[in-house]
């Protein structure tokens, strides 16, 4: 079961990320590159910052296909019965419903840093860092609030699997989407 989640979750993984980093250059980001040396750890060299732009059509697309992808690897990682199904998806997709209102911030976030961390004072800085923090607390007490729902329609074991899928695809997302972006105080 091991090799199953990690080999869907990886394919998953590349997939989120293709979409990422092929948006990111689409928004006219500068392309990050990721050495490895031996004994010596992962080094990141960044490239010039050119400023990103983003429509809300990008953003809408990107997100409808990503919550397509994370439906269908929590579908083929979690083994449900079909009486599980019937009772789990219902309920999943009112927590994504639910979980588009909190994105929905990121979103608004990420759009905000987009538009003005080239004048960004440090005051401004500290209202975002705030903001995404707050956005990062709502989503967590999000999946705390249906912890018991999910663990009602389907036994332990499965509902643990659910947010453990859950859990790593968003930090993938996250990842992927919030490393295109550049530092609020890049090295000069």
């Amino acid at each position: 079961m091991r090799g199953k989640i990690t080999g869907t979750a990886g394919l998953a993984g590349a997939f989120v990320a293709g979409m990422l980093v092929a948006t990111a250059l689409g928004w006219g980001v500068a392309a990050t590159r990721a050495k490895t040396q031996a004994g010596q750890g992962q080094q990141i060299a960044i490239g010039q910052i050119v400023t990103p732009t983003v429509t809300d059509a990008d953003i809408a697309l990107l997100r409808k296909d990503l919550r397509a992808a994370k439906m269908q690897v929590i579908g083929e990682n979690m083994s449900l019965s079909d009486e599980e199904g019937q009772k789990f998806w219902p309920v999943y997709n009112h927590y994504v419903k639910d979980l588009v209102e909190v994105n929905n911030q990121k979103y608004a976030l990420l759009k905000q840093y987009a538009e003005m961390w080239e004048t960004m004072s440090d005051q401004d800085a500290m209202i975002y860092v705030r903001h995404w923090l707050e956005a990062d607390g709502q989503a967590q007490a999000l999946r705390l609030k249906y912890v018991p729902v999910v663990s009602q329609v389907l036994p332990g074991r499965k509902a643990a699997t659910f947010f453990q899928l859950d859990r790593r695809l968003n930090m993938i997302i996250d990842l992927q989407l919030f490393s295109q972006i550049p530092l609020a105080h890049p090295k000069e």
